[in-house]
């Protein structure tokens, strides 16, 4: 059966954008060192990509204009907003918890729940995760967009693995 994946990245103090919704703070400590590509190995277990309007505009519109980044995942935005389906994207106003179970039981590899932190507090209350990659960037914001909201539940993981490239650490877990 497929697996719900988060694999997102967060400033040292929890955070995964400033106060504008700016990622531009995203890169390890040293700017002239190539870190170790997880990314590449990633993306090759999924088939789709699962995000808000907020994440999407923000690629379509600062982070990749001229190309969509995903091309080769079936994507998945999530939002009330009347949009024009486009080659391999899809816009849905579907609760992320009814989506993300339907997808679960349909053949295919995993699925990326690449953000916003609401969709992931949505998939944390009903405990739809089944994978936690973290990527902690060496970083303190002091403010923006928390990942993780104060939640009454308590989610149990098992540590997976974890790396460090260029400041960089990555923690995998799984739920238990």
């Amino acid at each position: 059966m497929r697996k719900i994946v988060l694999f997102i990245a967060m400033s040292l103090d929890g955070y995964i954008a400033d106060t504008d919704g700016g990622v531009d703070w995203l890169a390890g400590q040293d700017h002239d060192v190539e870190g170790d590509d997880s990314y590449a190995a990633f993306v090759n277990s999924v088939d789709t990509v699962i995000m808000g309007f907020k994440t999407y505009h923000q690629i379509v519109t600062e982070l990749s204009p001229g190309q969509w980044v995903y091309d080769n995942l079936q994507s998945y935005v999530i939002t009330h907003r009347n949009c024009t389906p486009k080659s391999n994207i899809t816009f849905v106003s579907e609760n992320p918890c009814t989506l993300v179970s339907g997808l679960k039981q349909k053949d295919g590899k995993d699925i990326w729940i690449c953000g916003g932190a609401d969709i992931v507090h949505q998939l944390m209350q009903k405990d739809l995760i089944d994978k936690y990659y973290i990527s902690i960037i060496p970083t303190i914001l002091g403010n923006g967009i928390r990942l993780f909201a104060a939640t009454d539940k308590k989610i149990d993981l098992r540590f997976i693995a974890s790396k460090s490239s260029n400041g960089i650490i990555e923690l995998v877990y799984e739920r238990r």
